[in-house]
């Protein structure tokens, strides 16, 4: 199905409907993007303790934030 045919299949239900649909997509997107965070995490986890990651102060960690933040600006 493409994503027009869904939107018009979508579209036939009734707006109670819709809203319930909405309400299921947005909590799954969450539960998702948890998951995926929790992966990142342990990800990262494991490459610490395998010496992939060295330690780092909060500032150096901020500067580089910044640093990147201000390359993503220039364009």
């Amino acid at each position: 199905a493409t994503l027009d045919q869904t939107l018009d299949t979508i579209m036939q239900l009734s707006l109670e409907q819709r809203e319930v649909l909405v309400n299921i997509i947005q909590h799954r997107n969450i539960d998702n993007r948890r998951r995926e965070m929790a992966q990142n995490a342990k990800q990262a986890i494991a490459d610490f303790h395998a010496g992939k990651l060295k330690p780092q102060s909060s500032q150096e960690i901020i500067t580089k934030l910044r640093q990147s933040l201000n390359e993503g600006t220039e364009t």
